[in-house]
């Protein structure tokens, strides 16, 4: 009898251990099927590097890329479109493969959480390529620790997932894997840096004093309205022909307190107001910049928030520096800050805790629930805040919050995000 119940309880034991993979395995596929889908334009091991190519991803595509780490590749994941659609993120990815410089991007199918178990697929997740659905053995990426093979991030001929090591540190890390779109102006090229070309210096200057001025200026194929590159100003740089007969181009400079400047250029016989030749023949085009005017409005592009929060992502230090620099220069600036969220839905709203000074990091907060409109006027509040933080007159200072009441882009469109913003309106100067 003993014998007979022995292999009985092996019996059984054989058939759990069994079937329980089968089970686990079905389990983690239906977590991994619930599991949004991420459009990647590229993968890095270094923190700074994704910063900085998710700041030239914002520029180039005018969408509020992110950056998580993915833990399965031990990567940071940049990506332009979080969706629980598939056949939308295929779609998306495939568009930017054909329209854009992000040739290699493709779709992450799963979590960026840490808190599954090692084996857990909805911790893992895939990532397919879209052109042929198929699931990635391997990801490319690229963080080069050597300055002489480096190209800068901004060329338009860096690969997607490529990046550099000449990028500077990040002032400030956010402290967790989630970190979105960073404000300083993306490295341009340089001279050197292999790309057949006329050779240009985009002269910046503030009108006032003839100071120069941080920025970049962005080349526009005319004839084919499409962007050619970004080049950092006031440094010589090698400037592509446009792929049209004509040679016609469409130079623009736009920094943040600025108005934003226009130059139209013919590549091949560049001629123009004040346009001239310097010593080592490079075409100098100049940009005198002026100041925002009574009745300017600017959209602060680099200013990001933390999901359903009413603070700052450190990236966005650089952008509202630059505000506080334009309110320092100018005494007599004031200025209205207008709050807008993406719908108008309510919800929970994280902010800074009553004495904290975190402005740029979700330690010390508190949360609670609100409408859209307090949303948008919390986000504004932020930054008058920190302007006061540092010496700005509230006198000086109004705010107007909108909610999701003035859209730029339909809120449930692929550029969503662009409704999540503040702008500056100067009332005096």
């Amino acid at each position: 009898m003993r014998t007979y119940y022995f292999f009985a309880l092996v019996g059984v034991l054989a058939i759990i251990l069994f079937f329980q993979p089968t089970a686990l395995a079905r389990v983690e596929q239906a977590r991994l099927e619930e599991s949004p889908n991420y459009v990647v334009i590229g993968a890095f091991s270094v923190h700074r590097n994704a910063l900085k190519f998710t700041a030239h991803a914002h520029e180039e595509l005018k969408v509020n890329a992110k950056f998580e780490m993915n833990p399965n590749r031990k990567l940071y994941y940049v990506y332009v479109l979080s969706t629980d659609d598939h056949a939308l993120a295929i779609r998306e990815a495939l568009r930017l493969r054909q329209e854009s410089e992000y040739t290699d991007t493709w779709v992450y199918h799963g979590s960026f959480s840490k808190e599954n178990s090692p084996r857990s697929l909805s911790a893992t997740g895939v990532d397919i390529n879209p052109a042929t659905e198929q699931h990635m053995t391997e990801v490319k990426h690229s963080d080069e620790s050597s300055a002489e093979k480096t190209k800068a991030a901004s060329s338009s001929e860096v690969p997607a997932g490529q990046s550099s090591s000449m990028l500077p540190p990040a002032t400030e890390s956010s402290g967790t894997a989630t970190t979105a779109t960073a404000s300083p102006a993306a490295p341009a090229n340089e001279p050197d840096n292999g790309v057949e070309g006329k050779r240009f210096l985009f002269k910046l200057v503030r009108g006032v004093d003839q100071a120069s001025v941080e920025g970049d200026v962005d080349a526009i194929d005319v004839d084919r309205a499409r962007k050619m590159g970004s080049y950092k100003g006031n440094v010589p740089v090698k400037v592509a022909s446009p792929a049209n007969k004509s040679g016609e181009m469409s130079l623009v400079c736009e920094v943040f307190g600025y108005r934003k400047v226009q130059h139209s250029v013919n590549y091949n016989a560049p001629e123009g107001e004040g346009i001239s030749t310097d010593e080592a023949g490079a075409v100098v085009v100049p940009f005198e910049l002026v100041r925002l005017q009574k009745g300017d409005v600017a959209v602060m592009y680099n200013v990001y928030f933390f999901k359903d929060a009413a603070v700052m992502r450190p990236e966005s230090r650089y952008e509202v520096n630059s505000l506080l620099a334009m309110l320092n220069e100018n005494p007599k600036y004031k200025i209205k800050l207008h709050g807008h969220t993406n719908g108008g839905a309510a919800g929970k709203i994280v902010s800074m805790g009553k004495d904290s000074q975190n402005f740029f990091s979700l330690t010390d907060t508190k949360e609670g629930i609100g409408t859209a409109k307090q949303l948008s006027e919390a986000r504004a509040e932020i930054i008058r805040n920190y302007l006061l933080s540092n010496g700005i007159d509230p006198k000086r200072m109004e705010i107007k919050a909108w909610g999701g009441k003035r859209p730029l882009q339909d809120k449930n469109g692929t550029r969503a995000q662009e409704n999540v913003r503040v702008e500056v309106e100067i009332l005096e100067d």
